[in-house]
């Protein structure tokens, strides 16, 4: 028990600040600067791609197809976040009001951080929809299969935020706060410098991470399709950014709508939210009308056109190969050529003994004797047909009354009475 209580004791009663940033590399004109937010966010981005080309090739997607969409997706991706961080937070690019006091070379700078996952998200899938175009295959089973991916990307990159020590929340005393260097330039200025602050990147992470086996689940029960995993995607990371966004103490943009002034993330979270929510029921609602399949409209592999043609053709060599025809024209004429003709599953309904009772041309022959008499009843009574003759000869010269139905398979036939309504055996 004590051991228990020291190792608990020597838990941190907060996370400690990082020790490092990245590392360099020397080079012949001096040294290339790794840093850890560019580590995170690239570790992110494998992960994610890992993920969705793994889902990618269970829903039958062309092979290596997934590299040819990102390779478009992902810079689209990284100039729109960029974009969208600089609108959001413009104040150390444009300086405060747009007054010009900022800094434009500032822009191009990614290792010092700041991107917009919403301008991530909106220019990234212009990207992947060129890449689609060009591979093949519909955006909307692409966005369905990436979309956990994408929420495992997010959760990892945003480590990047912690060795950057940026985009924290406020002062809190609870035992997972979060130290930021006193001499850091994000440090919060008239503060004191034990103060602790909430960690809202491993709050995001953590969401994220219980989104990714959310939406896994979700869609191996339900099979999501047509965008809708992606607009559950939506919902579900706003839900979380909303409440983790209005907690960050970092300057950003604040928009003043319906009385309620706050930052644009949130509000940004917010109409993302609810469209998403909305997407997904409509589409939901609407029926489908082509088939579930990853491919564009004419652009499906050979083969797989191939092989659905072949089926109907499969389709009547097997009726063919049965002996059975609708056509009691063509059934007669089989018979009245001598051809074996099997016997069919279904039990027949009783033939009425006498000769004016009128035959449908659809009905279902049952046996060879009826065949033999379907020539009898259109030529009229009293013609005896050859059939007819030559069953009289291989029965002994027994022949059965007009209408009579013949033995089955063992050979042995009424004589010189009605039939009984009985299944043809």
């Amino acid at each position: 028990m004590q051991s228990v209580l020291h190792a608990a004791a020597m838990i941190p009663a907060s996370i400690p600040s990082p020790d490092w940033s990245g590392f360099d590399i020397p080079l012949p004109w001096g040294t290339l600067r790794i840093h850890a937010y560019a580590l995170c966010i690239l570790l992110g981005i494998v992960a994610g791609l890992w993920l969705a080309s793994v889902r990618w090739a269970k829903r039958g997607a062309p092979e290596g197809s997934v590299w040819d969409i990102a390779i478009w997706a992902i810079p689209f991706g990284i100039i729109g976040g960029r974009l969208y961080h600089v609108v959001s937070s413009p104040d150390a690019y444009f300086g405060p009001g747009f007054d010009g006091t900022g800094d434009l070379s500032l822009i191009p700078q990614l290792q010092r951080g700041g991107l917009g996952i919403w301008g991530a998200v909106l220019l990234g899938s212009l990207g992947a929809w060129i890449g689609c175009r060009r591979a093949g295959v519909k955006l909307s089973a692409f966005l369905d299969a990436a979309a956990p991916g994408l929420l495992l990307a997010q959760a990892i990159g945003r480590w990047g935020n912690y060795f950057n020590q940026e985009l924290f929340g406020g002062p809190t005393t609870l035992p997972w706060g979060l130290q930021i260097d006193a001499d850091n330039p994000n440090f919060p200025p008239g503060m004191a410098a034990d103060t602790l602050f909430h960690p809202t990147f491993l709050y995001e992470s953590l969401w994220n991470l219980a989104g990714v086996g959310i939406l896994l689940l979700l869609d191996r029960k339900f099979r999501f399709r047509r965008g809708r995993l992606f607009c559950l995607y939506a919902v579900y990371y706003t839900l979380g950014r909303v409440w983790i966004e209005a907690m960050r103490i970092d300057d950003a943009e604040q928009i003043n709508l319906f009385g309620i002034t706050t930052r644009l993330n949130v509000w940004t979270s917010i109409f993302v939210l609810l469209g998403a929510l909305a997407a997904f029921i409509i589409l939901g609602l609407r029926k489908r009308t082509e088939p579930d399949t990853v491919y564009l409209p004419g652009r499906e592999p050979s083969g797989t056109a191939a092989a659905a043609d072949a089926e109907p053709a499969a389709a009547v060599d097997h009726d063919a190969a049965s002996g059975l025809d609708d056509d009691p024209a063509t059934v007669g004429g089989d018979a009245r050529n001598g051809a074996a003709i099997k016997e069919p599953a279904t039990v027949p309904a009783a033939v009425p003994a006498h000769s004016g009772d009128v035959h449908h041309s659809d009905s279902t022959v049952s046996n060879s004797g009826l065949r033999g008499n379907l020539p009898d009843n259109q030529s009229g009574p009293g013609h005896a047909s050859a059939p007819a003759e030559a069953s009289k000869d291989s029965t002994g010269g027994t022949n059965p009354a007009t209408g009579a139905p013949g033995a089955g398979a063992s050979g042995h036939q009424a004589t010189g009475t009605a039939p009984e309504a009985e299944g043809t055996k």
